[in-house]
């Protein structure tokens, strides 16, 4: 059974076992019922059609909003959080 790492940037121990996270090796995956290691059920089928896609400038343009309202919500927690423990 192979062991994979952490994804935790610069974490050198392997993944422990554990009720949430079990460890399979290729032979045990393929051996199951219906096993397929594709991934193209991942596919956006909406984005096949490249003609109907908004301009790029108006994609960015939602990209920024929305990364802006995380942001915002993201400095209200912080916020929060920094007003409870100085209380």
């Amino acid at each position: 059974m192979s062991s994979c790492r952490a994804t935790r940037p610069g974490a050198a121990s392997p993944r422990v076992e554990t009720e949430r996270f079990k460890s399979f090796s290729y032979d045990e995956l393929i051996a199951r019922d219906k096993a397929s290691l594709d991934i193209f059920w991942l596919r956006d089928e909406s984005l096949e059609d490249t003609d109907n896609l908004p301009a790029p400038k108006v994609i960015a343009a939602e990209i920024v909003e929305d990364l802006q309202a995380a942001l915002d919500q993201f400095s209200e927690i912080a916020s929060t959080l920094s007003a409870g423990s100085n209380g």
